[in-house]
């Protein structure tokens, strides 16, 4: 079996153009590694996953996954985005962050778990698509044909902490209808008044249950439009809220809240991005404690939001970092990070032993 250097294989990815769609490449990088090391695939459309050696059907299986894409580069580069560099003890190239040091560094766990006989949980790694577009072809596609996935560790940069809980994510276009008049005469009825007072409900409502860990729900209108001309009443008035959802409720239920709260008509582009994360009992809280890990609620989306099963984001990198200029991650994140994901797995194995 050949040697896994974390440094060497990120280097690889980097200089692999793999924007959002366009994977392709990228997956057969992965292809070639779990090749050498002799391991068997599933490859559909731009997404790659494979079992452990030992895989038991019925045993408690843990998902290791995180994306091969990345999103385009900004204008800011100083630096060719696909090309890694090493400079100053940092791994500079696009998606190096986001989420490349955290693929590569799963990868090299579940490499070190592969073989290994008696294992406490199956194990299951999955490279996916389309994350940074919340796409229909990526996590959402292959999940239902992975086996039943009792837990997910999900590799995003959070500087190896761990996120116990992520916020979900609903857009919503709302339009406020009135009645169209000669502003001279103050004629009709004005949808943008209207509106002002459905946006003040909108930043003024305090949905009841707060979580411990991604506090309230937000509520922020981010675009409105309305009007044609100056001395017409406007008939509508359209405007956006952009909704973060904590972990206390279904986007479904908040929506059914809001369109009891407000006059105007509310559509939601979407309600499948919902808020994810553990409940309270769960082994791996324990897990986080033993061995001194911090955690925190997340208000970033990631795939977490489109795998209907318990799960945490815990990667090398940081967030901050992530869709900036010159994107980088420390060396020494990458070499801390396998070791970190094989502290949690072992100790995981052994509450689940236990218990």
């Amino acid at each position: 079996m050949t040697t896994f250097d974390p440094v060497k294989i990120l280097s690889g990815l980097i200089d692999i153009k793999s924007l959002s769609k366009e994977e392709e490449p990228a997956a057969a990088y992965i292809e070639n590694i779990l090749t050498e090391h002799k391991i068997q695939f599933t490859r559909d459309q731009n997404n790659i996953w494979a079992k452990n050696k030992h895989f038991q059907e019925g045993k408690y299986t843990v998902l290791l996954n995180s994306h091969l894409d990345t999103v385009k580069p900004n204008k800011g580069y100083t630096k060719e985005p696909y090309k890694a560099i090493i400079e100053d003890e940092k791994l500079f190239g696009l998606g190096s962050n986001d989420a490349g040091g955290a693929l590569i560094t799963l990868l090299g766990t579940f490499l070190h778990f592969f073989g290994k006989e008696n294992l406490p949980f199956n194990l299951i790694f999955a490279a996916s698509a389309e994350e940074e577009i919340s796409g229909k072809n990526g996590m959402e596609y292959i999940f239902p044909k992975l086996p039943k996935i009792d837990f997910g560790i999900v590799g995003e940069p959070t500087l190896l902490d761990i996120s116990i809980s992520e916020r979900g994510l609903m857009v919503l276009d709302c339009k406020a209808i009135g009645k169209s008049g000669h502003a001279a005469r103050k004629e009709g009825v004005n949808a943008i008044y209207k509106a002002i007072e459905d946006i003040n409900w909108f930043n003024t409502y305090d949905f009841p249950n707060h979580s411990p860990e991604t506090g309230g729900i937000s509520m922020n209108v981010t675009v409105i439009s309305a009007g044609s001309q100056h001395n017409v009443v406007p008939a509508e008035c359209d405007f956006v809220v952009d909704v973060r959802v904590n972990d206390k409720y279904s986007n479904q239920e908040v929506l059914d809240i809001i369109k009891s709260n407000v006059s105007c008509e509310v559509t939601a582009r979407s309600t499948r991005l919902n808020s994810s994360g553990v409940n309270e009992t769960h082994p791996i809280k324990q897990v986080a404690k033993n061995l001194n890990i911090n955690t925190y609620g997340s208000p970033t989306l990631s795939d977490q939001a489109l795998m209907p099963c318990e799960s945490i984001k815990m990667g090398p990198g940081d967030s901050a970092r992530s869709h900036t200029a010159d994107e980088f991650i420390f060396i020494d994140e990458l070499n801390q990070a396998i070791p970190k994901y094989i502290s949690v797995l072992t100790n995981l194995g052994e509450l689940l032993t236990i218990s």
